[in-house]
């Protein structure tokens, strides 16, 4: 199976915003697409359960792969 590529990070620095990659994707970002933390891991998407955060540039790219698989 092959991993997915991983989400971004955004965070707010003495005004600037710094994007970084992220560890996985948060839980609210797989709720959207549909997908439970259990069934993401099966498909070789990593999950990152300490973000509460969702950005909607990681669910756009987790529905785009998930409707090429």
């Amino acid at each position: 199976m092959q991993r997915m590529e991983k989400g971004i990070v955004k965070r707010q620095v003495k005004g600037a915003v710094k994007v970084r990659e992220a560890r996985g994707y948060s839980l609210a970002e797989l709720r959207e697409v549909g997908l439970d933390r259990f069934k993401a891991m099966e498909k070789g998407i990593q999950v990152d359960r300490l973000r509460r955060t969702k950005h909607e540039e990681n669910v756009r790219k987790l529905s785009s792969a998930l409707k090429e698989k």
